[in-house]
């Protein structure tokens, strides 16, 4: 997973790359991560 960081938190949904599954990306950061979360989605 490539993030690049910005001053503003981004969201977003990916699929898992081993299990395919949805996942809510959101994370912040100038210019380097600051604050990084990864959570599963309900189907």
């Amino acid at each position: 997973m490539i993030l690049e960081p910005t001053s503003e938190e981004q969201v977003y949904v990916e699929d898992c790359e081993v299990c395919c599954n949805p996942i809510q990306i959101r994370f912040r950061g100038d210019t380097e991560v600051a604050d990084f979360s990864a959570e599963p989605l309900d189907q």
